[in-house]
């Protein structure tokens, strides 16, 4: 017997139903929350998340052609153009710091943060935010981030890692 995705009665048979947007199978006393959906005989199972069924809207027919598989250049994300912060970004902070000869209180007023912000930074204890990171790097003179323009082009480009099936694998093109 099946188990309703509300609420968790047994029961022999469920039908796909639409609430708020999600695909639930519910029993017949919860299906009335939401929309019954038209689910054809010979789809899948895996037809709910798939982007090339025929039944799919308008709207997630138009996100698929952004992402489609004939694509040249690799999918981007807002991850990628993110700078990943520096493991040693506390070492670089109090470094610079005592290099320029300020206490933390001094560097805190200067940057109009906390004092103990700047000693919690450079205890590694949090992660600065993107306005505290830019306010060090420009007073102190210093970049808290990796080297993530030339990440790209070392995976690319990089002859001592092994190979994965990716590297050897060719799309086809529809």
């Amino acid at each position: 017997m099946a188990q309703c995705e509300m609420c968790g009665a047994e029961k022999s048979s469920l039908t796909t139903t639409k609430v708020e947007g999600a695909e639930l199978e519910l029993c017949d006393d919860c299906s009335d929350f939401g929309t019954e959906v038209k689910t054809e005989s010979t789809s899948t199972t895996s037809t709910k998340y798939s982007t090339s069924s025929s039944d799919s809207s308008g709207s997630s027919s138009s996100t698929s052609d952004g992402s489609g598989g004939s694509s040249s250049r690799p999918r981007r994300d807002m991850f990628d153009q993110m700078d990943e912060i520096a493991s040693d970004y506390d070492e670089r902070i109090r470094a610079a710091r005592e290099r320029e000869g300020l206490s933390r209180e001094e560097l805190a007023k200067e940057l109009n943060e906390k004092a103990s912000l700047i000693g919690k930074l450079e205890r590694g204890d949090i992660l600065p935010s993107d306005d505290v990171k830019a306010k060090l790097e420009k007073r102190l003179e210093i970049s808290l981030s990796e080297g993530s323009d030339d990440d790209d082009a070392s995976w690319e480009s990089d002859s001592s890692m092994t190979q994965t099936l990716g590297d050897v694998v060719e799309r086809k093109s529809e």
